[in-house]
Formats: C-alpha cells, sequence, structure tokens
C-alpha cells in the first residue's frame, strides 16, 4: 500500500476536516470523492 503526504497549512486543514467529518468520510474517501468530482470522463468516472 502506497501512502500520501501533503502540507496544508492550519485554516486548509480546518476546513478540509470539517468536510470529511461532514460528510462522514475517511480522508481516504475524501481524497478519492474529490478526484471524482474532478474526473468526468477519466479513468474514475461510473456511469
Amino acid at each position: 500500500m502506497r501512502e500520501i503526504r501533503i502540507e496544508v497549512d492550519d485554516g486548509q486543514y480546518d476546513r478540509l476536516t470539517d468536510v470529511k467529518d461532514a460528510h462522514g468520510l475517511t480522508w481516504r474517501g475524501l481524497l478519492l470523492r474529490g478526484a471524482k468530482g474532478l474526473d468526468s470522463s477519466g479513468p474514475l468516472h461510473e456511469e
């Protein structure tokens, strides 16, 4: 399994945490949901 690390400032961390918690996601789920939202016709696109 690979690991992804990113640096964010305190405000970004707080905002991402709020979004993650509001949707009942894990950090992994938040990342995948965001990627899916940006990918309208690529490998993550589901019909």
